[in-house]
């Protein structure tokens, strides 16, 4: 009997290859837990149109990654505090710097992928490196300013 993997199985493949397997471990062991699917030519074509769809899909997202990165690099972001005696009142934190970049640029992105040590207490300019997704990183430089 031959089944298409839906999943990697251990001793036998990886996801979407095709194997030839006996009938009550094909039946009985990956069809029932749902690893593999019985390998018919309607169930291989929609697998492979489900891959194409999906290779679209990524192609289109690292494009997309890709122009964001290209204008979070080629602008610079002012970031406006008042001032204290030393640096600035406060300090200038993911959240700020998040915000600025959706007012500033309309691209949202989320905290969590802004790398930053520690808060930026003082003025003057700074490199920040940015997470888009697929391995896709980003150079912001935010120059904070006093008021």
């Amino acid at each position: 009997m031959k089944v298409l993997l839906i999943r990697d199985v251990k001793s036998l493949g990886k996801k979407g290859e095709i194997k030839e397997v006996k009938d009550g471990y094909g039946q009985n062991f990956l069809i029932a837990k749902g690893m593999a699917k019985l390998a018919t030519p309607d169930v291989i074509a929609t697998w492979k149109e489900e891959q194409a769809i999906m290779a679209k899909k990524l192609a289109d997202e690292i494009a997309q990654f890709t122009a964001e990165k290209k204008i979070l690099e080629s602008n610079k972001i002012v970031i406006r505090k008042k001032l204290a005696p030393v640096g600035i009142r406060g300090s200038v934190k993911k959240d700020d710097i998040a915000k600025a970049v959706q007012e500033e640029l309309n691209i949202t992105i989320d905290k969590r992928n802004i790398e930053l040590k520690k808060a930026i207490k003082l003025t003057g300019e700074f490199k920040i490196d940015i997470k888009l997704g697929h391995a896709i990183h980003a150079k912001l430089i935010v120059e904070v300013a006093g008021e």
